[in-house]
C-alpha cells in the first residue's frame, strides 16, 4: 500500500481538509491542527486508552498541555451526562477559545467530541482523529455533531465543522471483523447514490473490500470520503442549496436504520441497520414506481457480498413506524425517504402510501 497520506479537501465556508495515510507518522498531521493551542484535550472511548496515550505523546512532545477524557464506549457515550463529563474537565482545566478537542474514536465518539467542543465556549477548534471505518467515511467528515436522547438518535445537536479529519488506515487492522463490516455500510450507500465505480469494485473482489490491508479497501474509503466531501461542500446544513436532493442523499436508508437502532434499543450496529435501511428503500422505491426490479435486487446483493444484513424480524412494523416519525427527516406529519429514480439519481420521497410502507417491510421480513 502507498504510504504517502491523501488529502481531500471540504469546501465549505470553513474548510478543511481530510488526510488519510498509514501508520503512526500519519498522527504528526494532529500536531500541525493543534497548532497555536496550548492545552489539547483528547476525548476517546475506554476501549482506546492505549491509543490515546500514544497520540498524546506525540501531542507533548510537540509543547501541548494534553489532557485525556476518556467515555463510554459506543452509543451510551452520546448523552447529556458524558457530555456534562467533558465540560466539566474543559472548565477544570481552564480550556480557553484558543485551545483544541481531538476526537478519536468511532462515530459515537466523534459525534460526542464534535458536540463538545461547538458547545464549549460557543465553539472551539475540533481534530477527528477516526479509528473505524464507519467514522472515517462518515461520521467523522461534515460537521454534524450530536447526542441521543430517549426519543431518538441524535436529536440533540449542531453542525460545527473540524479544522481537519486524520484518518490513519493501520488502525483498520485492530478492529474486529463485525466492526470493519459494519462501516462498509456508509461505503455501499455512497457508491448507490453518488460513485457507482464503489459498487463495482465491490463486486469485482469483494474479499479484497473486507481486507483492512487492501488496495481496493483504501480506495473505497477515499472513494467514499470524496463523494461526501462533494455533499457537504455543497449543502452543508442540508437544506437542498443549488436544487436536488442535496446533503440529504447521505441519509439513504437512515429513516428505516435509525427505526431499527431505536427499536434495538441501540444495541444494534449502526452499518448494520443502515444495510436493513437500505434493502427497506428499495424494495419502497419499487413498489413506489421509482425504480427497476434489477436495480432494487442489487442492492441485496452487494450487500450479502460484504456480509450485511438485508432482512428484519416481523412484528415490529409499529415500533418502526413510531421510530421513523421521530426521524429528524420528518417534516410535519410526513415521512420523507431518499429513494434512487437509478443508480446515482437519488430523490426524495415524501409521504408515501402508508400501503407501501408496510409492503415494503413486508419484503424484507425474514
Amino acid at each position: 500500500m502507498n504510504p504517502a497520506v491523501t488529502t481531500i479537501q471540504v469546501a465549505t465556508a470553513a474548510p478543511y481538509t481530510v488526510r488519510i495515510g498509514t501508520g503512526p507518522g500519519t498522527w504528526s498531521q494532529v500536531v500541525e491542527l493543534a497548532t497555536g493551542a496550548r492545552r489539547v484535550a483528547v476525548i476517546h472511548p475506554d476501549g482506546l486508552a492505549q491509543r490515546a496515550q500514544a497520540l498524546l505523546q506525540v501531542l507533548n512532545e510537540a509543547g501541548h498541555e494534553t489532557h485525556t477524557i476518556a467515555v463510554p464506549d459506543a452509543e451510551q457515550a452520546k448523552s447529556v451526562d458524558v457530555a456534562t463529563f467533558c465540560w466539566t474537565v474543559l472548565g477544570r482545566e481552564g480550556f480557553t477559545r484558543t485551545d483544541v478537542v481531538v476526537g478519536l474514536g468511532g462515530g459515537a465518539t466523534t459525534d460526542l467530541a464534535g458536540f463538545v467542543a461547538a458547545t464549549w465556549l460557543r465553539g472551539v477548534r475540533l481534530v477527528q482523529v477516526p479509528t473505524t471505518l464507519l467514522a472515517m467515511v462518515d461520521a467523522a467528515v461534515g460537521g454534524k455533531t450530536g447526542i441521543n436522547t430517549s426519543e431518538g438518535k441524535n436529536l440533540v445537536g449542531c453542525f460545527h465543522e473540524p479544522v481537519g479529519v486524520v484518518c490513519d488506515l493501520e488502525l483498520l487492522g485492530s478492529l474486529p471483523r463485525a466492526e470493519l463490516v459494519s462501516g462498509l455500510a456508509e461505503v455501499v450507500k455512497c457508491g448507490f447514490v453518488a460513485d457507482p465505480v464503489i459498487l463495482d469494485l465491490i463486486e469485482g473482489d469483494p474479499q479484497a473490500a473486507v481486507d483492512p490491508g487492501s488496495d481496493v479497501l483504501r480506495e473505497l474509503v477515499t472513494r467514499s470520503i470524496a463523494v461526501k466531501a462533494r455533499v457537504v461542500s455543497a449543502d452543508l446544513r442540508e437544506t437542498g442549496a443549488g436544487g436536488g436532493v442535496g446533503r440529504e442523499l447521505l441519509n439513504y436508508g437512515h429513516t428505516f436504520g435509525h427505526a431499527v437502532e431505536r427499536v434495538e434499543r441501540y444495541q444494534f450496529r449502526h452499518g448494520a441497520a443502515v444495510a436493513i435501511g437500505m434493502r427497506y428503500v428499495a424494495e419502497l422505491a419499487h413498489l413506489a414506481g421509482h425504480l427497476d426490479r434489477d436495480l432494487a435486487d442489487r442492492h441485496r446483493r452487494v450487500l450479502d457480498l460484504v456480509g450485511l444484513p438485508t432482512t428484519y424480524v416481523p412484528g415490529r412494523w409499529e415500533e418502526l413506524l413510531t421510530g421513523m416519525r421521530v426521524d429528524k427527516k420528518t417534516r410535519g406529519d410526513e415521512l420523507r425517504f431518499v429513494v434512487l429514480d437509478d443508480l446515482a439519481r437519488p430523490v426524495v420521497l415524501t409521504a408515501p402510501d402508508p400501503a407501501l410502507l408496510t409492503a415494503a417491510y413486508a419484503e424484507i421480513l425474514r
